[in-house]
């Protein structure tokens, strides 16, 4: 044989350093340490969350054998900040705990029998409900339980095959609406412990969540990011047209955010959060686990609340304030997470294990009529257990399943977020793109070289030019067939005004757009008494080479991609198969899984 030539390179793949593989996992995840978990019968930990989540099978509080069908790739426990593990302690008798008065008092209290009830808990909540950190001098006890997750954490992180990520949840309540963070760590215990997590106790305030998040990168060389979720629970405030303070948005606040914060979970159990109804009349699909009567305070919802609650809407706005302000303050990509309470990271819909422990698989009427939401609210605004959603997943690009490699996606926003189901979707915009490269082989490869991927940024259109993009969407593997692609794009008039628009440029099947502009419904396999569907119809695989038809390279504008499956039943339905009750008339029996894609923004040439 002659020797080798060492200038020849026949396999092409040892210089690419492009993402070239997605890993989906769960960036929302609550234990027995997070204390509206432990204080209701969670008693599984950090290590029998992560054990699930790489495919092993654990025994749920309640009993009940739990595994998943296909192991995640990625996980974040992300327990609460405020009075973390103190069910744990409460539970050993921790030495620390008791020796602070109010720490002996919940001790003996919940020793002597606390009711385990979400009601019960809230109450306990409410009598609690200050700024004041009932446990503000037990700092060793705080480090004690931030230690003990970071431990589990690198215990079970192996990188290239499962990530464990080092995060927590900044819960900051004011008068009950939801202004929570998910904060995630690019690094190692040695750099997370050496702080302890900032909680509302610290500060109700997001940018002084920032301000820590600064000193924690100053002080340690570290990296953070913060991940705001359930701006459909805030009333207002997630996308407010004020600062927390109640001054206006500025060029500094609006970087800032983008900086700390360049992801959103746009979807999880307690509603789904990329549009509503409401504000997108024209979008047939627009109603989907819409969650729009209160928050966890007495405040009821109103209408003029809603448009600073979702994320679509708060896209367009934040084409206006870049005009406006020189910076987008509403520019992040978007996850999907699930946000449960078991320790057990369940996003199917025939694998769904509720909120918290008490709402896990029963014939238990609870598990449907529980209030979850608005119930100090007036009657008629209470959001009930049949409600939530089995969501969500995070889906990140990246080229390897590391801490580092997936916190760098989330950074740049190569993400995109699915209600609970594991299809691949892939998008490249640009201005040079042709019809004939979706059919590319090497299509990741000349999408990056041409063009920019999902969370990108496009400017300056060349004249006569318009953005195109490519668009491949796989369906999951175990799951259902796809109906459609669809672009939505936002835009800005020369007047400022927010417009959108919903095109669907893929589909399944021999259908065609209707003289309404409306593409027709895929049909239903669903055989609701038996929570059975089937795959006759829809597409396994579906790609798209698509060219904005309206474009005006004067106007900023975004544009993301939203994936639909066919019906498939929900799993209120599987319950009553299963348990066999009645179903809800309240909920669909079925839905329509989806995928949100980040955009990728235009910006006109200055």
């Amino acid at each position: 044989m002659p020797p080798l030539d060492r200038k020849i390179q026949y396999a092409p793949y040892p210089e690419e350093t492009f993402p070239n593989n997605v890993y989906f996992g769960d960036t929302h995840l609550h234990t027995s340490y997070s204390t509206d978990a432990g204080m209701i019968g969670n008693t599984l930990g950090p290590e029998d969350a992560y054990r699930f989540a790489r495919g092993e099978t654990v025994i749920s509080s309640t009993g009940l054998e739990a595994r998943l069908r296909r192991p995640l790739d990625f996980l974040v426990v992300a327990d609460h900040s405020e009075n973390l593990g103190l069910a744990p302690a409460i539970a050993e008798s921790n030495p620390a705990l008791l020796a602070n008065e109010w720490g002996k008092m919940e001790h003996d209290l919940v020793k002597s029998g606390l009711e385990g009830s979400l009601e019960a808990y809230e109450n306990w909540m409410a009598k609690n409900a200050t700024q004041d950190d009932p446990l503000a001098e037990m700092t060793d006890l705080k480090a004690e339980m931030w230690n003990k997750i970071t431990a589990a954490a690198e215990r079970y992180n192996d990188p290239g095959l499962f990530t464990a990520m080092i995060g927590y949840e900044w819960t900051s309540m004011p008068n009950g609406n939801n202004l929570h963070r998910n904060v995630i760590f690019r690094d190692g215990k040695d750099k997370a412990d050496q702080i302890v997590p900032f909680s509302q106790y610290d500060s109700f305030d997001p940018e002084d969540l920032w301000n820590w998040m600064q000193m924690y990168e100053e002080t340690t060389g570290g990296q953070v990011l913060a991940i705001p979720h359930n701006g459909n629970l805030s009333n207002g405030l997630m996308f407010d047209d004020v600062t927390f303070s109640g001054d206006p948005l500025t060029e500094e606040y609006a970087a800032r955010r983008q900086q700390w914060e360049p992801v959103y979970e746009i979807t999880q159990q307690k509603g789904d959060g990329e549009a509503h109804p409401n504000l997108s009349p024209e979008d047939e699909f627009a109603d989907f686990e819409t969650w729009d009567l209160a928050s966890f305070g007495p405040e009821p919802k109103t209408p003029e609340m809603i448009p600073r609650e979702y994320a679509r809407e708060a896209f367009k706005r934040g084409l206006a304030y870049e005009a406006a302000l020189g910076a987008n303050p509403f520019k992040f990509g978007v996850v999907g997470s699930t946000d449960a309470h078991t320790s057990l990271s369940t996003s199917e819909e025939d694998n769904y294990f509720g909120k918290v422990v008490i709402l896990e698989p029963s014939a238990d009427p609870i598990r449907f009529n529980e209030v979850i939401a608005g119930r100090p609210a007036p009657e008629g605004h209470q959001i009930y257990a049949r409600q939530n959603g089995a969501s969500g997943l995070a889906a990140i690009w990246a080229r390897e399943n590391t801490r580092e490699a997936l916190w760098d996606s989330l950074k740049r926003r190569e993400v995109f977020a699915t209600t609970g189901t594991r299809m691949r979707v892939r998008v490249f915009g640009g201005f040079d793109f042709t019809e004939d490269d979706v059919d590319r082989s090497d299509f990741a490869r000349h999408g990056y070289d041409v063009g920019v991927p999902m969370g990108g940024d496009l400017s300056a259109a060349p004249d006569g030019g318009a953005p195109t993009m490519l668009v491949r969407a796989l369906r999951d593997p175990d799951g259902a067939n796809l109906d459609r692609i669809q672009v939505v794009k936002g835009w800005t008039t020369a007047d400022g005004d927010p417009q959108e628009r919903v095109y669907d440029i893929a589909w399944s099947g021999d259908r065609e757009i209707g003289a309404d502009g409306k593409l027709p419904a895929v049909g239903n396999t669903v055989d609701v008494e038996n929570a059975s569907y089937d795959n006759s119809i829809g597409a396994p695989f579906l790609q798209a080479f698509w060219t904005d038809p309206e474009f005006d390279p004067s106007q900023r504008a975004f544009y993301y991609v939203r994936v639909l499956e066919i019906p498939t039943p929900r799993w209120t339905t599987y319950d009553a198969k299963i348990f066999g009750v009645d179903l809800p008339d309240d909920v669909p029996a079925f839905i329509q899984e989806r995928a949100y894609t980040s955009p990728i923004w235009y910006t006109p040439a200055m």
